[in-house]
């Protein structure tokens, strides 16, 4: 038998299961090898809906262009290449997203949404200390199991340079997280858990840590992520 999808054992022409590119199967034109991968994600009865079936190509998408962004810098990746790394044709990404600019965007509003629990999270009623020490544990528990946090560390760093798409560096520069820090070193500082100082310096100085680390455990796969006493000792 020619090879053909995945669910079906048909040949892709032939096969009526709902294509990812949200058209029927037989307009799309989608390659075998194509419809192989997109039927991977379907249940055994080809259940997935259409919808489902084009989120799960978006985000893989999305994870791609985080992965050789990180791994080859913005500039250098161009939109084939990421087409070609998912794999997909170009034509049929651009059904996603218009630009490599807009790609980058949207990455980088996922790296500013998962700040929030930082600047929200703590309270008066949890020392700063401990509050900060259980985000850590809990941010390097939650990366090695999902290894694109440590590229997407690295990626809102590069975003905030100077070069970067203007609205992709500019939601990037607004992360709050180093003066949410400061504030929460403030508080600490009035209480004798931290060490005196500039709060927004030691914020800095908190959270180059945090970033080193991330940045070497995206290059080396092996890194076992430190303990998070050991950055907190930074502001005692």
């Amino acid at each position: 038998m020619s090879a053909g999808c995945h669910v079906s054992g048909l040949d892709t022409g032939e096969c009526r299961l709902p294509c990812v590119s949200g058209m029927d199967t037989d307009e799309c034109g989608m390659e075998a090898s194509m419809c192989n991968c997109v039927c991977r994600n379907m249940n055994e009865d080809g259940s997935m809906t259409r919808k489902e079936q084009k989120e799960e190509r978006r985000k893989a998408i999305l994870m791609t262009a985080l992965t050789l962004f990180v791994e080859r810098g913005y500039h250098d990746t161009k939109i084939t290449d990421i087409a070609k790394a998912v794999p997909m044709s170009t034509g049929l990404m651009f059904h996603y997203f218009e630009s490599k600019e807009e790609l980058l965007l949207e990455l980088v509003k996922m790296g500013a949404e998962s700040t929030k629990a930082l600047n929200t999270g703590a309270t008066d009623t949890i020392p700063p200390d401990l509050f900060l020490t259980g985000f850590l544990k809990q941010l390097f528990s939650y990366a090695e199991e999902q290894p694109w946090v440590f590229n997407m560390f690295v990626l809102m760093s590069q975003a905030r340079r100077n070069g970067m798409p203007e609205d992709a560096r500019r939601v990037a520069l607004s992360v709050e997280s180093i003066d949410a820090t400061a504030r929460m070193i403030e508080a600490g500082q009035k209480k004798g858990i931290f060490r005196e100082g500039d709060p927004k310096l030691l914020s800095r100085c908190f959270w180059a840590s945090v970033q080193g680390v991330m940045e070497e455990m995206s290059m080396d796969k092996e890194m076992k992520a430190p303990q998070p006493e050991w950055i907190l000792a930074i502001l005692k």
